[in-house]
């Protein structure tokens, strides 16, 4: 799809994104997101990537100086605005942002959704100071995730919607190794949704906790070359 279908897609979705995600499954990964971030961040100039309705935004601007957001779409956006936050409509593949502007870059859940990924990538590594970082997601093809979106099929995500309105990219490990060194020095691969085959499972009393805790300990394991997602922490030459 374009740009534009894309935004279409995302101001639709957009309508009921935040429904239940301040519990269970999503807040955890949004936890996790979050914490990787803070780890490179803390007190710098940040930009988010696909920044949505500003969930992860929200909890990153308490340990950044400052922190930006950019999402195609105006639906997104405003939800974004009603927090307070500093956001701006654009693209990823062409950001509206000086050279070497951040401290640190991040997107999560987005970058699988863009067909020049590298491109997006590179726009990334630019506004980046030298030394600075740049944390990325992708998601993973030797995921139990990958398998059950393949056993399950598109899920709805507005009236208008569902999940194969907009294309979605699963990469290996060593393609998304060699997209991140393509970048900087990979200082750190971390890997969130490792344990959890399904989401309800977080909602499931004992063993939910039990799940939680697992996908915190796990994070920097060996098995985090099986998560849903595979974030990369690279440092820019």
């Amino acid at each position: 799809m374009t740009s534009a279908d894309n935004s279409s897609y995302y101001d639709e979705f957009s309508q009921g994104y935040d429904v239940g995600r301040d519990s269970g499954y999503h807040k955890l990964i949004d936890d996790q997101a979050a914490a990787i971030v803070k780890r490179v961040a803390t007190g710098g100039d940040v930009l988010e990537i696909g920044c949505g309705t500003g969930l992860i935004m929200d909890r990153v601007q308490q340990f950044a100086k400052s922190v930006r957001g950019i999402d195609i779409s105006p639906g997104m956006l405003e939800h974004a605005r009603r927090r307070g936050l500093d956001v701006t409509e654009g693209s990823a593949t062409e950001l509206p942002f000086k050279d070497e502007e951040f401290d640190c870059v991040y997107s999560f859940k987005v970058l699988a959704h863009i067909g020049e990924i590298d491109k997006a990538l590179s726009e990334m590594a630019r506004v980046t100071k030298p030394g600075g970082h740049i944390v990325f997601d992708t998601y993973n093809r030797d995921s139990v995730r990958y398998l059950i979106k393949r056993a399950w099929g598109p899920q709805r995500t507005s009236d208008t919607f569902d999940e194969a309105a907009i294309g979605t990219r699963f990469d290996s490990p060593a393609e998304a190794r060699a997209r991140a060194e393509a970048l900087g020095e990979v200082i750190q691969t971390d890997g969130i949704r490792i344990v959890t085959v399904h989401p309800g499972v977080l909602r499931i009393p004992v063993l939910g906790d039990i799940a939680k805790r697992a996908e915190w300990s796990l994070m920097e394991s060996g098995l985090n070359r099986f998560a849903g997602f595979m974030v990369q922490t690279v440092r820019k030459h």
